[in-house]
């Protein structure tokens, strides 16, 4: 079944939005070098190598791949990792953003391959309680806000590090 000609121009629409935060994520962070990137910012001592491992698994991974397409290997993956925000000393910078660009690669076909108007395939009970979510759109809608969010706090991250700013307007 093909999506009717405005639902493709919405989508197409929409993850062009979330495109554009998710380069902002990889851009604020170009430059800078391994410790930098693990180096903890503000007082609850997260990294923006860990911001962007939460990204690639709490939020890519987890809303695409376990909510919308209700991928059974993703959900049962889900407590691999004990908290995505923390980056073991042993894993690569590289790999971490690495894992990001390929979990949005991942979250791109699913997307690609799911009305806008679907419901969830699968969805956390036992975290949010009752559906508030309801169609990849408000998912879509819901991913552009937190990756705007986080994209938001690298950008104050990097310019305590070394001043550098994202965007200024003047």
């Amino acid at each position: 079944m093909t999506a009717a000609p405005d639902a493709d121009v919405e989508v197409r629409a929409l993850l062009t939005a979330l495109d554009g935060q998710r380069r902002h994520v990889l851009g604020a962070l170009e430059g800078l070098d391994e410790e930098a990137l693990r180096r903890p910012v503000l007082p609850s001592g997260w990294s923006c190598l860990g911001l962007v491992q939460h990204l690639a698994l709490d939020v890519e991974r987890f809303w695409f791949g376990a909510v919308v397409a209700g991928d059974a290997r993703v959900i049962a993956a889900l407590d691999e990792v004990e908290d995505a925000w923390r980056v073991e000393a042993g894993v690569a910078a590289s790999d971490v953003l690495d894992r990001y660009r390929r979990e949005v690669r991942l979250a791109d076909a699913v997307i690609g391959a799911t009305p806008v108007a679907a419901a969830p395939a699968w969805w956390p009970h036992h975290l949010f309680g009752e559906p508030h979510l309801h169609t990849l759109r408000d998912v879509l809608l819901h991913v552009i806000t937190e990756t705007a969010c986080h994209a938001g706090h690298l950008d104050a991250a990097r310019e305590i590090i070394d001043g550098r700013r994202w965007l200024v307007l003047t």
